[in-house]
Parts: structure tokens; sequence; C-alpha cells
């Protein structure tokens, strides 16, 4: 275990974890949009930026990025820092104005409305829907692409990505609501960035629900080796 302190008080952390989820587990909030536990950190948002004071000297860094160690000492709620935070906000909620999660965490941290220019984007590219579909899902129908201005998520070539199997993975971890899901008799449908698409779901052959994509189960089904049947019936009736 290593021991540092976060505003003064003393956290035990697992050594190779960082600052983020060493101040989570200790209690102490720090704000992030792009993090989650089951992926990758990636560090897009910036939101988490803390001071960490080291040999006498002070530096601004990712909390989800940057690695605890033995004696350090962070700072999550500097005058610094919170000015970090308001401008980050700022940024946010001129691109996303119409975003409810945006507005409440802006208001949260003290922003109640900017003066940029805003637009009419859902999309903070935080990347954690391509991080979950390649990292978890094994896929990578997602990917960031262009830059600067021109910065999106969008599927390979810009084309329907055949290697979707409508998971939904996306739309869980979606922080803002860009990617939605919704299952509609028996079929999935996934909204993303103007489009959507479809999935058929399968039907249990026993109580006659409709519990998840056809290419999904086949996708796990091929992966782990099971009988050609093994989905003909939901979780519940198999139970």
């Amino acid at each position: 275990m290593v021991t540092l302190r976060i505003d003064g008080q003393e956290v035990k952390a697992r050594e190779g974890s960082t600052v983020l989820e060493a101040a989570q587990e200790a209690g102490i909030y720090i704000p992030a949009l792009c993090h989650h536990e089951s992926v990758s950190p990636y560090g897009a948002c910036r939101l988490c930026s803390v001071e960490v004071l080291r040999g006498g000297r002070s530096r601004v860094v990712a909390a989800c990025l940057y690695p605890v160690e033995e004696g350090l000492e962070v700072w999550t709620n500097t005058e610094r820092i919170i000015e970090i935070r308001r401008t980050l906000m700022e940024l946010l909620l001129a691109r996303c104005p119409g975003v409810k999660a945006i507005q409440e965490l802006a208001r949260q941290l003290g922003v109640e409305k900017t003066e940029l220019s805003q637009e009419a984007e859902d999309c903070i590219l935080c990347a954690l829907c391509v991080r979950v579909c390649e990292e978890v899902v094994g896929l990578s129908a997602l990917s960031l692409v262009n830059r600067g201005t021109k910065r999106r998520v969008a599927t390979p070539f810009f084309e329907e990505p055949g290697n979707c199997i409508g998971c939904g993975s996306c739309a869980y971890i979606c922080p803002t609501g860009a990617i939605s899901m919704e299952d509609v008799g028996d079929t999935r449908i996934i909204r993303r960035w103007g489009g959507e698409a479809r999935f058929k779901l399968k039907k249990c052959k026993v109580c006659g629900y409709y519990f998840a994509p056809e290419i999904q189960l086949e996708y796990i089904r091929k992966k782990a080796g099971l009988p050609e049947d093994y989905f003909d019936v939901c979780p519940n009736c198999r139970e």
C-alpha cells in the first residue's frame, strides 16, 4: 500500500492505482466525465485536474492518469483548480448547452452560464464509447477521427459498422446521452449522431420474451464455444 495525503487527509491506496481512484475509495469527490472503472483512463475532459505537491513544487495533473506515490500531497480544491474547472465547464457548456448532465455539473461547479458562442452538440469526445467497445466488448466498432474542431466519434470509414453487435455498451457508458438505445418489439434501436442502427432481438422459446440481439448472442456463443441452442431460452427461463 502507498500512503499519500489528499486535502490534508491521510489516504492509503493500492500501488499502481491513480490519484482519482485513491480519492474515490477515500470518499473524496473529484469531478470527472470521461472516467469509468470498466475502461482504461484517457484524460479527455480534464475536469479531474488536481494540484500535486512533490519536493516543494506543485503542478496541475489529471487525477485519472496520475499514479499514486508514497508521500505525495494532493489538493483537489485550490483556487487554481477551481478556476481551471470552471473554465473547462464553460467550454463544455458552450459545446453542449442542451445536455442535462453538463448543465447540472456546471451548476455544481459554480458555472450558471457561458458567454462563449454556443454549439448544439451532445458528444463531449470523452471516448468512453470507443474504449468500452474496444476494451470490454473487443470489437472496435467506433473510433475517434479527425483533429481539432473536426474531431468526432465515428464508425470506420463513416460506414455502418459491420462488426457492431448491438450490445448497447456504448449507450450505457455515454455520460451525456449522445448515444441512446431502446428495444421496441423484436427490434433494438441504437441512435447516435443523427442516425440509427437496428438489430433483431432473439425470442425466448419458453416465455416468448425478446431478450438480446441475435448477432450479440451469436458473437458470445462462438467466443465462449457454447452449443448452438444455448441461447434458445432467456437467462430467466434457464435458471
